[in-house]
């Protein structure tokens, strides 16, 4: 009977230890899952090096992420299009949680000539409502420059010439239907 004893421990022991790691196991992923989602907001952004805290700084982690959107945009060529993912609107977003931003302030500055490059380039390709929404993006950092009363001018004329093409294009469908009518009906 003695020698029964000794096999069922072994039997209760092979079954009992892996329960026992999977029990553990399952508790530690419980914890570390509960923990991370309960964490305190003093947390550290090791990538930019900055901590973000209760006490106001999550204006400031936002400038971070912004500016980064920003160079980002910058080095994919995407100044100010398209709408939404674009240097200009991450800058002047920075501009608005922190209006004295240096660094929004002269990369805003630096980029305007070529940002009006590119608008007149909108512009030269008809596709005159980006060329609107663009131009009043511009607007918004700096609605006193010369330039950008130009553009405006140049789209104005855009606009008509467009209109003219329209109307001119019209009248040509009315008097070919015209032509096809049928008389004496």
């Amino acid at each position: 009977m003695f020698r029964f004893l000794s096999i069922s421990s072994r039997r209760h022991a092979l079954v009992l230890v892996p329960l026992l790691l999977v029990v553990v196991a399952g508790g530690g992923i419980f914890w570390y899952s509960y923990a991370t989602a309960n964490a305190s907001p003093n947390t550290a952004d090791t990538s930019s090096g900055n901590v973000a805290d209760a006490s106001g700084n999550d204006a400031q982690s936002g400038t971070q992420i912004l500016l980064g959107l920003a160079r980002n945009a910058m080095h994919d060529g995407r100044l100010v299009a398209p709408a939404g993912s674009n240097a200009y609107e991450f800058y002047l977003s920075v501009l608005q949680l922190e209006p004295q931003n240096r660094g929004a302030q002269e990369a805003l500055r630096e980029s305007f000539p070529r940002a009006s490059e590119e608008i007149e380039r909108t512009i030269n390709q008809d596709d005159l409502d980006e060329a609107r929404r663009e131009i009043d993006l511009l607007r918004e950092f700096d609605s006193t420059n010369f330039t950008l009363a130009l553009l405006g001018g140049k789209l104005s004329a855009a606009r008509n010439i467009e209109t003219k093409r329209h109307e001119a294009e019209a009248e040509r469908i009315q008097q070919a239907n015209a032509g096809h009518a049928t008389p004496g009906m």
